[in-house]
């Protein structure tokens, strides 16, 4: 036998081994390269609500669960995203064929916020009860 016909023995099975190979190698990069699903809370509006929105989900229902606040299904768009406005202030996770993605960005009231919240509800308060005996004496 000359060369040429072992080197084309020997490299055949080699070929076709990696011919086997190369399709399940690509399918499991282009698995591994989808995004995750990803949920974040924005900023605290004035009125304490904040802005909750994520991307990478699969679209159709998924479910909006928090400790302390309300959840339920709602729909992810077509592109896989979503957007909440004025929601409550709170943890949230979404929930989507049994997969967890947990919302960053919450950061909690600090004691002084709490405190500060609640000097300026008694301020109104006040206030409204001060209008109130305005508009009673007619002035």
């Amino acid at each position: 036998m000359s060369n040429r016909r072992i080197r084309l023995l020997l490299l055949t099975p080699v070929m076709a081994g990696s011919c086997l190979v190369a399709p399940a190698a690509l399918a499991w990069t282009q698995a591994s390269a989808a995004p995750a699903a990803t949920c974040s809370i924005s900023g605290v509006f004035e009125n304490g609500k904040v802005h909750l929105s994520g991307g990478g989900f699969t679209p159709g229902q998924a479910f909006l669960s928090s400790p302390t606040a309300a959840g339920g299904t709602f729909s992810i768009a077509e592109n896989g995203g979503f957007q909440m406005m004025n929601v409550e202030n709170a943890q949230y996770t979404v929930t989507q064929a049994n997969q967890h993605t947990e919302c960053s960005g919450f950061k909690g009231m600090t004691t002084n916020q709490d405190e500060t919240t609640q000097n300026e509800q008694n301020q109104n308060s006040q206030n409204d009860q001060n209008d109130n005996g305005a508009d009673q004496d007619g002035s």
